[in-house]
């Protein structure tokens, strides 16, 4: 995508317009998208239909510095897998921390089995992962996403999102095998500057893109 084409005229059509990026990896063995909620489900859902792929979500929880909350300080995913940006040693109070720390760990219990309910997540060894977001700002989501999926042993990871900061969309690359970031505006500033409809995607939304997108797998794989 050409980036005066930006922004998106919402996050459906960056996920297409991702998938047409995505397109070398159909068809690759174990292929599964991966999307971090909320705002990467949409953008998933549309990836993963493209490529003819199962999705699923890997839980993140952004850590927001307690006096400006959109400032990720770091993000925590299930495993116990944490990710911090630097910090001043005395910027934020240790007791602070850890009581940010324990109300994302709670609320990422809450959205795993909310979003999935009885069933497990998928397996990753051995798969084509490619994890999926809005877009990249600080990147910290992203980073401890990818950091808790190569515990599993994926053969190929794989980080994706629409739009992000040029320095984000570099530092992933000592974690992910490949980065796909069609469009990596500077100055960046914020993932919703790039979209004409940005919109909080809800619970509700997340659970029912998930369910189509399995029911729509299931057919194709019958």
């Amino acid at each position: 995508m050409n980036e005066m084409d930006l922004p998106y005229r919402d996050r459906r059509h960056a996920g297409r317009a991702l998938a047409q990026r995505l397109e070398q990896y159909r068809g690759r063995s174990g292929l599964l998208v991966l999307a971090l909620p909320r705002g990467g489900v949409p953008v998933g859902y549309e990836v993963a239909r493209a490529l003819a792929a199962p999705l699923d979500v890997c839980v993140v929880r952004k850590l927001g510095h307690p006096g400006h909350e959109e400032y990720a300080i770091g993000a925590i995913a299930s495993g116990g897998v944490r990710v911090m940006n630097p910090l001043p040693d005395d910027e934020i109070e240790p007791a602070v921390l850890a009581a940010l720390i324990a109300r994302e760990q709670d609320e990422l219990v809450r959205r795993e089995r909310l979003y999935r309910g009885n069933r497990p997540a998928a397996p990753l060894r051995g798969r084509s992962v490619i994890v999926v977001d809005d877009g990249l700002a600080t990147g910290a989501s992203m980073r401890v996403a990818l950091e808790a999926i190569r515990q599993q042993h994926p053969a190929l990871l794989v980080a994706a999102a629409p739009v992000g900061s040029p320095q984000s969309c570099a530092q992933l690359a000592d974690v992910a095998d490949a980065v796909v970031c069609p469009a990596t505006p500077s100055p960046f500033r914020a993932v919703g500057l790039w979209y004409r409809e940005f919109a909080q995607v809800g619970d509700d939304e997340v659970r029912e893109l998930l369910e189509q997108a399995r029911l729509q797998h299931a057919l194709e794989i019958h």
